[in-house]
């Protein structure tokens, strides 16, 4: 594999070997300090990104290694109507690896056909953010110790949610999972991963539009906020972006082994009075993304450590 645009393309052994590698780089950073020195990471960023983009940044520095790129279209050759094939060509040029955001659905894998080295989909439109999945997926694992045997709680804009629809279709290869799918009608599961990821693998699944209620089933709560640069009209996001909000009230209906994840950022979906709650692990998933991102640049480069 020299391109992961779709979680899909990771096998759970790869994944396995991913959080291995993840986990061995948490326990002995300097063995990693210089695995990456004189490579070059491209950070090419069509849309706008605080947590991915650094995090990318971060990781490529801790392997010693460097960063170029930019960090909106606007600042790039895009703004003067140069396509994604001629950008990543010319960028493949620079660097030995590509971290790629882009607001079209599948643009990075158009990329991947030009770009002569290595491409990774740091999210694309209202479809794919594997990395993303990667550091729920750490984070998971640190805080349950595996994967099987969990009930899902996905909240809140399920539609355009590109981390739900890579983490449904992550977590579905794992035995004993249930997934509940908490949103209002208008920003439902699409129909094609509930028929072509969710029900193909006889996964037992229920979408329900109270969090309240379904709290006390869950092991993992989801949350993800209603995004304002997905909807068509101003006023269909005004009258959906409150729809779910988790408050310490909320959290005592959880069981005490809860698990609160958020691809962040959040607005206000959780209250900032959770963030206390042992249960909270949304800033601890911005960490082990990291570490994730640094596992998977070694694995796409080839860097034996």
């Amino acid at each position: 594999m020299n391109n992961l645009i779709d979680i899909m393309q990771l096998s759970v052994e790869e994944i396995d070997k991913l959080i291995e590698t993840a986990l061995d780089i948490i326990d002995n950073p300097e063995k990693y300090a210089e695995a990456c020195h004189g490579k070059k990471l491209a950070t090419l960023f069509f849309e706008p990104s605080t947590r991915t983009r650094l995090s990318f940044e971060a990781a490529m520095y801790e392997l010693g290694g460097n960063v170029l790129g930019f960090s909106a279209a606007n600042s790039s050759s895009a703004a003067k109507g140069e396509s994604v094939a001629d950008t990543v060509r010319t960028v493949g040029c620079y660097a030995d690896i590509i971290a790629m955001r882009h607001p079209k659905e599948g643009a990075p894998l158009v990329a991947t056909r030009t770009a002569g080295v290595p491409v990774i989909n740091a999210g694309d439109g209202g479809h794919n953010h594997p990395t993303q999945t990667l550091a729920d997926l750490l984070t998971i694992y640190r805080e349950k110790g595996g994967f099987e045997n969990l009930t899902i709680g996905l909240c809140g804009d399920l539609k355009f949610g590109r981390t739900v629809h890579s983490l449904i279709s992550a977590m579905s290869r794992y035995k004993g999972i249930k997934f509940v799918l908490i949103s209002p009608e208008e920003l439902k599961v699409p129909k094609y991963i509930i028929s072509d990821v969710i029900e193909k693998n006889n996964i037992p699944y229920e979408e329900v539009t109270s969090l309240e209620e379904n709290m006390p089933k869950l092991d993992i709560l989801y949350m993800t906020r209603v995004q304002r640069e997905r909807f068509f009209n101003e006023a269909d996001y005004l009258r959906l972006k409150d729809t779910y909000v988790l408050t310490p009230d909320k959290m005592k209906l959880g069981k005490d082994s809860l698990s609160v994840l958020h691809p962040l950022p959040r607005v206000n979906e959780i209250s900032v009075a959770v963030d206390d709650d042992p249960r909270a692990c949304y800033f601890k998933q911005v960490l082990n993304g990291k570490y994730m991102r640094m596992a998977l640049i070694l694995k796409l480069l080839e860097v034996e450590v």
